[in-house]
């Protein structure tokens, strides 16, 4: 929030402290901090003397300056979250109005691109990192806090801890993952963290990977747009293609809702063709008779 006055301090403090009785990631309390001291910056003024009006107009100047869906609704959820929690106004927050999705299919790779790609990285550490998340459909959040003790080899799983929503799951543990991840622990050594970052006490940071990622594309004449979570997508779909049950793949992406699990049933070119069409129970003579 904008100002340095005790008001404020006390303010941002009692944000703070709700959203941690409400056990919200790290993540998600930093996002949502950043918002309202946007929000308060904009108008130069102290958030809780600013209202609905308000709110309005400064998702208006967001829009215009060409925020994208997912940012906008990030702040309408810091909003909501900022006003009907910490300032306990209950007939505000049900009025920010969120931003419609548009309904775009993900990018995926095929799998001679998949290889391609991740070839296509000249680091050793960022390669493991990225094939670990391409290789259990791991969000780049999940990849970065990976630590070695999650890697259970006897078991054939990886925990995931504190995902999206604070929940923890397992994945598969691929046979060829893991014979990667002991050549990289043989050359890397890694103690806790199975991806430092330059500090060793700390996990690689996670736009180590977005850079990655935007070089590799270049590097391996992908004219796709790749990111971390497009190495997500194609997981899930050709999971799909290989007939895995969709409900199976909602467990390890840790979707909550099937329904945002089944969008990949929109993209799976391989059940797409392996999807008889009604014409091929019937017997149709294509000339007409004479």
């Amino acid at each position: 929030m904008t100002d340095t006055s005790p008001q404020v301090s006390r303010l941002r403090q009692r944000m703070i402290e709700d959203m941690t009785v409400r056990n919200l990631s790290p993540a998600t309390q930093r996002s949502y901090i950043h918002a309202v001291k946007k929000f308060s910056r904009y108008f130069n003024r102290s958030p809780d003397r600013l209202d609905l009006e308000d709110v309005r107009a400064f998702q208006v100047h967001l829009v215009s300056n060409g925020i994208s869906w997912p940012a906008l609704n990030q702040t309408v959820c810091a909003l909501r979250f900022f006003y009907g929690v910490t300032l306990d106004s209950a007939e505000i927050p049900e009025r920010i109005a969120y931003a419609r999705k548009p309904r775009k299919l993900p990018v995926v790779l095929n799998s001679d691109e998949v290889v391609r790609f991740l070839e296509a990285v000249p680091s050793l550490k960022t390669r493991t990192a990225l094939t670990t998340a391409c290789a259990a459909g791991l969000r780049a959040s999940e990849a970065v806090g990976l630590k070695v003790g999650n890697i259970d080899s006897r078991r054939g799983v990886i925990r995931i801890e504190h995902g999206k929503g604070g929940m923890d799951r397992y994945v598969m543990l691929s046979a060829q993952l893991l014979s990667i991840l002991r050549v990289y622990w043989q050359l890397a050594r890694p103690r806790e963290w199975l991806f430092p970052g330059r500090i060793e006490n700390k996990p690689i940071n996670v736009q180590v990977l977005y850079s990655a990622c935007r070089s590799a594309r270049v590097a391996a004449g992908i004219d796709k747009r790749v990111t971390v979570h497009t190495l997500r997508h194609s997981f899930a779909t050709h999971l799909l293609e290989n007939g895995t049950d969709i409900r199976i793949i909602q467990v390890l992406l840790g979707h909550n809702n099937l329904s945002s699990t089944a969008r990949y049933t929109k993209v799976s070119n391989g059940l797409i063709r392996q999807t008889q069409s009604p014409l091929d129970r019937l017997k149709l003579d294509v000339v007409p008779p004479h």
